[in-house]
């Protein structure tokens, strides 16, 4: 999760892909109790205290079903965001890809914002599926999740398949005079890591990281300098993708509108 400090006002925190839901099985048999609906909401609840906000943004994907909200889910849902707003944490919402009919299971407090995205002071939030809108663009930082973002190390205890989720921080310079304008006025980019500890992850240093086909890669972290962090703040180096870069920045060329 990203803290936002603004120079004027209160500050609050934004987390992406919560995935409720992910660990229920095909007969709404309960998974792994860290991936528990009530275990997130926990862990948001504690976040929101420990860093003393009222405000938490969802940068997408609150459930894991894509199209619809299974019944038993439901109420699981619901709960997790009446539980914020009984806390006094107002709630805002922008969709992901996987939140097909979710509106109607929430609170009606929460506020729920397009897949365009959402502007903050001075802070543009977008899942990272659909191309954020013009207001968006034009913020000074912008925050994304959808990626999953990981990196891939030996297998360890922590992680068999050896991929670690981490942070992604791209740094844009200014755009040389006489080169093309970019399509987005922002000097950072910060990609979330899936706040669902059992999401799946995707490792960035590989070759050709499956969801390379996100008009993430070609036109946002193509066009700066991407490093990766882990949760505990290592640093573990910069994000070599020039094959990416090539082919993702035709593809959202196409894809942009």
């Amino acid at each position: 999760m990203l803290r936002v400090d603004p120079s004027e006002g209160r500050p609050w925190l934004v987390v992406a892909d919560l995935h409720l839901g992910l660990t229920v099985g095909d007969r709404g048999t309960p998974g792994p109790p860290e991936g528990a609906p009530t275990a997130l909401r926990d862990r948001l609840l504690d976040a929101c205290r420990e860093s003393r906000v009222f405000r938490l943004v969802v940068a997408g994907d609150v459930k894991h079903p894509i199209v619809g909200t299974p019944r038993a889910l439901r109420p699981a849902v619901f709960g997790v965001f009446a539980d914020l707003l009984a806390e006094g944490v107002e709630v805002d919402i922008v969709l992901g890809n996987h939140d097909v009919g979710l509106t109607a299971h929430l609170p009606r407090e929460v506020t729920v914002h397009p897949a365009s995205g959402l502007l903050r002071d001075g802070v543009g939030v977008f899942h990272g599926h659909r191309w954020p809108s013009k207001e968006v663009l034009g913020a000074d930082r912008l925050v994304a999740g959808h990626l999953h973002p990981g990196f891939r190390f030996a297998s360890t205890g922590e992680s068999a398949s050896g991929k670690l989720a981490c942070w992604v921080r791209a740094e844009f310079p200014t755009v040389a005079k006489g080169a093309p304008p970019r399509r987005f006025a922002a000097r950072e980019l910060v990609v979330l890591p899936a706040f669902h500890p059992l999401a799946g992850r995707e490792a960035l240093n590989r070759e050709k990281p499956r969801r390379s086909r996100s008009f993430l890669f070609g036109r946002f972290l193509g066009e700066g300098t991407p490093r990766a962090y882990l949760l505990d703040g290592t640093d573990v180096g910069p994000i070599v993708m020039p094959s990416i870069r090539r082919s993702g920045a035709r593809r959202a060329a196409r894809s942009a509108p």
